[in-house]
């Protein structure tokens, strides 16, 4: 976009403190006020905190203009670093509370962007239609009855009821806008407003999926990226056998700790899954929740949801199966049950991700994949059913199709991860000329550092890698400590196994 000369000088306007007219503001503008936040040694630490201004629909003449937030803490000492964008995960994270500090993952995030003062300028852009200085586009999701099993079919006539809903709740916005391209392009404006010629990308899950649309994009303006939780383009919708790869990795390990032993049936955990699925199959539960409402009835695809969610908790997913397992609904079916209330969700989801879409080729393999048995087809389906009643436009095989990328780019990914599993990783690393993948054995959905927490040498060779673009000294695993796995709440069974469960047994 070909910006007006005259432009920088509102942008200065702004810098200085003042409130630029919403009638003066054109697409590329920024506006911009400063603040301090304190580090962890007590030193203040200047940042700016601001609006981007850009078209709702790039694609439309005279579409109206939407805020997106960024903000920026500039490196300790200047130097010849690209500054490193930072890019939230999602879609639908709203980051900027971390500079009030009101909650503890809001200062956790803030001492992790403090880090990069000694690498260079750090920028953090939020996502059109979900930013705190712009607008959040949500809608109400419905509400399904306690009493009939939800299933497979409820999971796309959900979506359906969504997508209708979703855009009588908007009629006023142009949602075709809110696409992972127009991400791309809004990263691409805030990088020429802020006066910067080529930058570095770090992002996470669906922040490392915006990043390969920006390097698809704009390629000439990213310097190097390191991005962690790999989704590639064509990647929007896991593969099921990778997440059943993933859950048996945990199984494995908890199947050795002491403390779960008295509670696993002969086969170990996998087994109690098998057994879980077949009884399910079966029949539905029942569990009265003694609540004044209806008795929840549970069916097997809340059992495959629920199975693949909290397998995200590692240390906690054990405890789960095997509470089940030995017939302890009662939680679970809380759970399930605040899960059928009508309750609000982000539109920018579905919106970028039925837009992006799948190439048919990985869409035969989602639906004919084996361990849909396990994860069942509620990553996909609902998405893929109701894709063409989103307004955004699809965006194309040629778009995210996977295609070899020049930009250095570092990966990190943990092999216990079951939102973004380690083989999108490995499917993407073939098309890096210049990339290293580092794999963090038992490493979850979890950010670079985070997953490198146990290693500083890896850590400084990251930000040395920001810094120069070297891909020296780094490993290619590292490998975390077995977690402490909680037990289930209840007393282990007798050691002749779990007594006979009736599939429609009532949970006291």
């Amino acid at each position: 976009m070909k910006r007006m000369p005259w432009l920088s000088i509102l942008v200065l306007l702004s810098l200085s403190g003042s409130v630029m007219p919403a009638q003066a503001r054109q697409a590329g503008d920024i506006t911009v006020t400063t603040g301090t936040v304190r580090a962890a040694d007590g030193t203040p630490v200047p940042y700016e905190i601001g609006t981007l201004y850009v078209p709702e629909h790039r694609g439309v003449a005279g579409s109206r203009l939407i805020g997106v937030g960024f903000a920026r803490i500039r490196a300790r000492t200047p130097g010849d670093a690209p500054p490193v964008f930072w890019l939230p995960g999602g879609p639908g994270l709203s980051v900027l509370d971390a500079f009030d500090g009101s909650s503890e993952a809001a200062r956790s995030r803030l001492a992790s962007w403090l880090t990069y003062r000694d690498t260079a300028d750090l920028v953090v852009i939020e996502q059109r239609g979900y930013s705190e200085r712009g607008e959040k586009l949500t809608a109400m999701s419905p509400a399904w009855p306690r009493e009939r099993a939800f299933t497979a079919r409820d999971d796309i006539d959900d979506a359906l009821l969504r997508v209708k809903s979703a855009v009588a709740a908007h009629p006023d916005k142009d949602l075709a806008g809110y696409t992972i391209a127009a991400c791309a392009d809004d990263v691409d404006d805030l990088r020429r407003a802020l006066g910067y010629p080529r930058i570095s990308l770090f992002g996470g899950s669906f922040g490392s999926q915006w990043s390969f649309a920006v390097m698809r994009s704009h390629p000439d303006i990213v310097a190097r990226a390191v991005l962690a939780s790999i989704e590639p383009l064509d990647f929007g919708y896991d593969m099921p056998s990778p997440l059943l790869a993933t859950m048996q990795r945990i199984a494995f390990e908890a199947d050795r700790d002491p403390g779960l032993a008295p509670y696993l049936p002969p086969g170990g955990l996998m087994a109690a899954i098998d057994d879980l699925r077949e009884r399910f199959s079966r029949q539905a539960v029942t569990v009265d929740l003694h609540d004044d409402d209806a008795p929840v009835v549970i069916g097997l695809a809340d059992l495959q949801a629920s199975l693949l969610a909290e397998a995200g908790a590692p240390e906690t997913w054990p405890a789960f199966v095997l509470s089940l397992y030995h017939g302890h609904y009662t939680a679970w079916a809380r759970e399930v049950a605040a899960g059928r209330q009508a309750q609000p969700y982000t539109l920018i989801g579905p919106l970028m991700d039925t837009s992006l879409g799948i190439t048919p080729q990985r869409e035969y393999q989602l639906r004919h994949d084996p361990a849909i048995a396990y994860t069942g087809v509620g990553g996909f389906a609902p998405y893929l059913a109701a894709a063409a009643g989103w307004p955004t436009p699809d965006l194309g095989d040629d778009y995210r199709r996977l295609r070899p990328i020049d930009t250095p780019v570092l990966m990190v990914h943990g092999d216990w991860d079951t939102s973004t599993p380690i083989e999108n990783m490995q499917a993407q690393l073939p098309y890096l000329r210049n990339g290293h993948a580092i794999v963090i054995h038992r490493g979850g959905h979890d950010g670079v550092f985070y997953q490198l927490r146990n290693a500083p040498d890896a850590k400084a060779a990251v930000h040395r890698f920001l810094r120069t673009g070297e891909l020296r000294d780094l490993p290619s695993e590292v490998t975390l400590p077995s977690p402490a796995f909680a037990a289930p709440d209840f007393p282990a069974p007798a050691a002749t196994g779990r007594a006979a469960l009736d599939a429609g047994v009532r949970s006291p």
